[in-house]
């Protein structure tokens, strides 16, 4: 059952308190999908703090994270080691491959992983994963065959959505906030 921002469905739930590594694609999920080059061809992108941090949060309870994604861009695996993910992968054409080769090197079943893209190459990762997540401004092919689509679009906050549901799903998130306050 596909969930829409707001309260998810308990059959997300339940697939969201079960992930143990989550993957993400980068343009269009960490970005808005927009690629600036410079003067010399260098290629530039912006990142939201907020899908940052909630990264962050992902790792500090235990859920390895990791990148797949079809282009090559030093400013991704800049903000990937600022982030501290060490499985990054770049150059990707068969990222169904890669999600593979990298589940079966951390022992996490397809069942375990979730997985938040935005396009076609991503479909193939996104039906076979146990919580498939997509942005809100997502291709309508990838919309109809997810489990939860974000109220943020890529680049403003989806990625952090898709973190917090897993955290509140697993029972973590307030935890982390209360650590966060202070309490």
């Amino acid at each position: 059952m596909r969930t829409l921002s707001g309260t998810p469905a308990p059959d997300t739930l339940e697939r969201a308190a079960a992930v143990r590594l989550m993957a993400f694609d980068v343009d269009g999920v960490f970005t808005d999908g927009r690629i600036y080059y410079g003067a010399e061809g260098e290629m530039l992108k912006a990142f939201n703090t907020l899908d940052g941090h909630g990264v962050k949060q992902l790792a500090r309870a235990g859920i390895e994270v990791a990148i797949i994604t079809g282009r090559r861009s030093g400013s991704v695996a800049a903000r990937a080691a600022e982030l501290g993910i060490q499985r990054v992968h770049q150059g990707v054409h068969d990222k169904a491959q890669v999600m593979a080769a990298l589940l079966a090197d951390t022992g996490v079943p397809f069942a375990a992983a979730a997985y938040m893209g935005d396009d076609w190459p991503d479909l193939a990762v996104l039906c076979r994963v146990g919580l498939a997540c997509a942005p809100a401004n997502a291709h309508a092919d990838v919309l109809a065959r997810v489990h939860h689509v974000t109220a943020a679009r890529g680049g403003e906050g989806a990625v952090r959505e898709a973190c917090d549901l897993i955290l509140r799903a697993r029972g973590g998130y307030d935890a982390l906030l209360a650590a966060a306050c202070g309490d």
